[in-house]
């Protein structure tokens, strides 16, 4: 007699489909990571596997991808076992510990008091950055200006309350970002993901802007770059994605977009057609056929793609309207249309969300 400590109800799937009965599909309520484990003890590959199956496995490797894409908790145990790895442990435990607390917030008491931390250098710098578009805000940085025109380095970024912030979130978000740098365990892999990315490319117009106003002053290099730093400068308002690292909910809305692409270009297939044939028959029915009593509103197909897309969505500004009969009827198939389309597949984005949470 022959004994296998293996899943039992996973090896029922296999053998049935090894003796040719049906097809092999995952066991209900089980892992498809820990099922097709099953598969590759009893020599079976993700090929064999129903198309709908193999979907669902690639999404859970991907989702586990995007979770655990560092090291494994395992690598530790690895290192020590090869040679000269127990006398290199201690170090490498400390940058395991560093690296658990900048990575992950919910792996000690420290790491979750720099995540609040990091939440709310977040929210101030995004308060500070959406106030000072106010225009009193700006009003009141240029009197500050102005009083201290005679000197040289009044433009640096910090000599303002405002300035005085951001200078500090900056800080904050420059050492965070240096810490995790350095503890990573694949630098490529760090400078590859688009949150890095992100803050480099909110972190760097700040510091350039102080350069070029301590060496070159504010009315020279700086004011023919102002346009593009502060284009660059806004680009802070991407680190509120930062809080995806904090948040479930947030991890959960990325995930169900990268699972849903299928989908989602679908759905922008969907409204390009549709887009394309309602916004051709509006400007022939609304402008073509009569240019002396024609709706100057859609003078052109692009101009009618406007409406188009403002009527499928069912948000109608107002701003322009068909005023013939035949318009006002296509309008209305406009509106059903759209209503059908965008349904069709936001059911299939739901179903995802509700699967990743």
């Amino acid at each position: 007699e022959y004994f296998f400590d293996r899943h039992s109800e996973a090896f029922g799937f296999i053998l049935l489909y090894v003796r040719g009965h049906g097809k092999l599909r995952f066991a209900p309520r089980m892992c498809e990571l820990s099922f097709y484990n099953e598969m590759i003890y009893w020599g079976l590959e993700g090929a064999h596997l129903e198309y709908c199956c193999q979907r669902r496995l690639d999404d859970r490797m991907s989702d586990t991808y995007t979770f655990y894409s560092a090291d494994e908790p395992g690598a530790l145990g690895r290192d020590e076992a090869r040679p000269g790895g127990a006398e290199a442990a201690p170090s490498r435990r400390w940058l395991e510990r560093m690296r658990r607390t900048f990575e992950e917030p919910t792996s000690s008491l420290a790491a979750q008091i720099l995540a609040s931390v990091s939440v709310v250098f977040v929210i101030v710098s995004m308060v500070v950055l959406c106030a000072s578009t106010l225009p009193d805000w700006r009003a009141a940085a240029a009197d500050n200006r102005s009083l201290d025109d005679r000197s040289r380095y009044s433009a640096v970024p910090g000599r303002e309350p405002s300035g005085i912030i951001e200078a500090i979130c900056i800080g904050w978000f420059t050492a965070e970002c240096i810490v995790r740098f350095i503890v990573s365990k694949n630098k490529c892999e760090f400078v590859k993901r688009p949150l890095n990315i992100i803050d480099l490319l909110a972190i760097t117009p700040y510091y350039i802007s102080v350069l070029m106003t301590v060496f070159t002053g504010e009315n020279s290099q700086l004011q023919r770059a102002g346009v593009t730093l502060r284009v660059l400068r806004m680009m802070r308002i991407f680190w509120v994605i930062k809080l995806a690292r904090h948040f479930i909910g947030l991890q959960t809305l990325g995930l169900t977009l990268k699972r849903c692409y299928r989908e989602m270009v679908m759905l922008l297939v969907f409204i390009c057609v549709a887009m394309a044939i309602f916004s051709a028959l509006s400007q022939l029915l609304e402008h073509g056929l009569d240019l002396e009593t024609s709706n100057k509103d859609f003078a052109s197909i692009p101009a009618a793609c406007w409406w188009v897309i403002i009527s499928m969505t069912t948000v109608g500004y107002g701003d322009m309207y068909p005023i013939t009969m035949p318009g006002r009827i296509l309008g209305g198939v406009c509106v059903v249309s759209g209503i059908v389309l965008l349904a069709l597949p936001i059911t299939f984005i739901y179903h995802s969300f509700v699967q990743c949470y």
